[in-house]
């Protein structure tokens, strides 16, 4: 076994700002401690939470790698005590707390699952933030079950691209919503029966037409702001909101005569500040329910584009282009 090096580059956050805050460094190679892996990376998906990182708006927990980077795929390069499922060799992939824009990146080994034989590594990486995600928010938070009908906002989004999968293949009727003709295609094409324009209609009287009138059962969004209201009118009773972000910001004023009267469900959840083992729970429900769907070819990965590590700065700039369909993906070539 070839030793490993004492240092790896790595992609830190020098200050607050736009993509150029993004710079190449040389980093100690971390060693894992106990229940850890570490994983030599071969790449790394590119996230929404990374840029608010990049702006100073969601720092990372106490205790863990202040690089930014929430999963990643590779091999294992190393094993620390009582991590018992994977040896040195094998093909990984694993949500992190941070750290990985780097060659070389630390796992909870509850959150490593393996990569399957027919899945490449670079949609290896789109997969653990996005499907813990939606695995956990639209399925055990907001219940969705077969039959029902499911809204997910921007759905060309890697979010979006995912849950539309999702709930498709389990059987729901999926409406989602995006910024154009071009992104709404795409979106059918994955499984939504309708994709709303939102830049040339109103969703809340599409799900109105297409329900006749009852609304939709659960509402994925990531939006907040105004969205909320035009949501709690889109929900059928009994129906259940999950908000995952708040890109039109998180305070609002809410009716809540009307969810009363329709005994509607609000919740919402993030991820990254969630202990090892809840982390691990959705990971053996996404490694039984999820990895199947994904290695028979049924449920895909889109990849909008992928960058080399050293240009973490460009991929950033095109995910706040917001013209990305699917993942964003570094590469990393060591």
């Amino acid at each position: 076994m070839n030793a490993l090096p004492a240092t790896m580059t790595a992609i830190a956050i020098q200050g607050k700002g736009g993509p150029e805050v993004l710079v190449a460094e040389q980093r100690p190679v971390p060693a894992p401690g106990a229940g850890q892996v570490m994983i030599k990376v071969e790449a790394a998906g590119v996230n929404r939470p990374d840029v608010l990182q990049r702006k100073g708006l969601y720092p990372a927990p106490k205790g863990h790698s202040e690089l930014p980077g929430l999963e990643v795929s590779g091999t294992i390069a190393a094993v620390g005590s009582g991590a018992m499922r994977f040896k040195v060799g094998d093909r990984v992939m694993a949500l992190l707390n941070g750290g990985g824009y780097a060659e070389y990146a630390l796992a909870e080994e509850p959150a490593t699952l393996p990569v399957p034989q027919n899945v490449s590594m670079v949609e290896a990486a789109a997969i653990p933030e996005t499907f813990f995600t939606v695995w956990h928010n639209v399925f055990e938070r907001g219940a969705l079950k077969s039959g029902e009908w499911f809204l997910v906002h921007g759905g060309s989004s890697g979010i979006g691209v995912t849950a539309i999968q999702l709930a498709a293949a389990f059987g729901a009727k999926v409406i989602t919503t995006a910024g154009s003709a071009k992104k709404c295609e795409a979106c059918v094409a994955l499984g939504a029966t309708r994709a709303v324009d939102y830049t040339q209609e109103d969703f809340v009287e599409v799900v109105k037409a297409l329900t006749e009138g009852r609304g939709v059962d659960v509402i994925l969004d990531m939006v907040g702001g105004d969205y909320v209201d035009r949501n709690i009118r889109s929900l059928a009773d009994d129906g259940r909101l999950v908000n995952i972000g708040y890109q039109s910001g998180s305070k609002v004023t809410v009716d809540m005569m009307r969810v009363m009267l329709k005994r509607l469900t609000l919740t919402g959840s993030t991820l990254r500040i969630r202990p090892t083992e809840v982390k691990g729970t959705i990971a053996r429900a996404v490694e039984a329910n999820v990895l199947p769907l994904i290695e028979s070819g049924k449920v895909k990965v889109p990849i909008d584009s992928t960058y080399p590590l050293l240009k973490a700065g460009d991929a950033h700039a095109r995910m706040e282009t917001s013209q990305h369909i699917g993942k964003i993906v570094l590469t990393v070539g060591n």
